[in-house]
C-alpha cells in the first residue's frame, strides 16, 4: 500500500486517479488495484516487487509526495495491541488497514463482542467507499454496523461506543458521510 500525501484531491478523484496511476506504471511489473482519497493521503493498492517499488514510488509521486509505503500482510499481535492500532488508524483516515487489523481481533472474539466488533469494521468499511466516491454503499454498510451495535454501550476499550453510535446515525439520517475519530 502506497500513502501520498494529499494536496488537494477528494473522494471524486478517486477513479481519475486510479487510471492516471495505470497510464504512470504501464509498462512495470506493476499492478495499481484501488485508490482511495482521505483528507491526509491518496491511497493506492500496489502489487509490486521490491526491486521495483522505488521506481513505482517515483513514478507515483507525481500525484503527491510520499508519505509512507507499507506492505500489507496480517500481523499477529495482541489483542489489546491490535484494537489500539486499529483505532489510530481509524483516527488517521486509513480506513483499509483499521479494517484488516480488526479483522484479527474479530476472528478471536465471541458473542456480543464478536458483534461490536464488526460493527466498528463495518464503519471502517463504510469509510473506506466513501473515500472511493461510492456514497450509496457507504450509507449502506453504515445501516448494516449500527445493527451490529445492538444493545453496547460504554466503552469498548478507548472507543466510546455510545459516540460511535450516535455519529453513525447522524451520517444516516442526514445523508452527509463525515468522518470522525474514536
Amino acid at each position: 500500500m502506497i500513502h501520498l500525501k494529499n494536496s488537494g484531491y477528494v473522494p471524486q478523484d478517486a477513479k481519475k486517479l486510479l487510471s492516471q496511476a495505470d497510464k504512470l506504471v504501464a509498462g512495470m511489473y506493476a499492478i495499481v488495484r484501488d485508490a482511495r482519497v482521505s483528507s491526509r493521503y491518496v491511497e493506492f493498492d500496489v502489487s509490486v516487487s521490491k526491486e521495483c517499488l522505488d521506481i513505482l514510488v517515483k513514478k507515483l509521486e507525481t500525484i503527491g509526495p510520499l508519505d509512507h509505503a507499507r506492505h500489507l500482510v496480517e500481523e499477529e499481535m495482541e489483542k489489546e495491541e491490535a484494537i489500539e492500532k486499529g483505532r489510530e488508524y481509524f483516527n488517521y483516515e486509513r480506513f483499509w488497514e483499521c479494517h484488516e487489523t480488526l479483522e484479527g481481533v474479530w476472528k478471536k472474539t465471541y458473542e456480543g463482542e464478536k458483534d461490536l466488533v464488526q460493527g466498528i469494521i463495518l464503519v471502517a468499511a463504510a469509510f473506506v467507499h466513501s473515500q472511493k466516491n461510492e456514497n450509496d454503499i457507504c450509507l449502506s454498510i453504515l445501516k448494516r454496523a449500527m445493527e451490529r451495535f445492538g444493545n453496547s454501550s460504554s466503552k469498548y476499550y478507548e472507543i466510546d461506543v455510545d459516540v460511535l453510535r450516535h455519529k453513525v446515525s447522524e451520517i444516516i439520517s442526514s445523508g452527509k458521510i463525515v468522518t470522525f475519530t474514536i
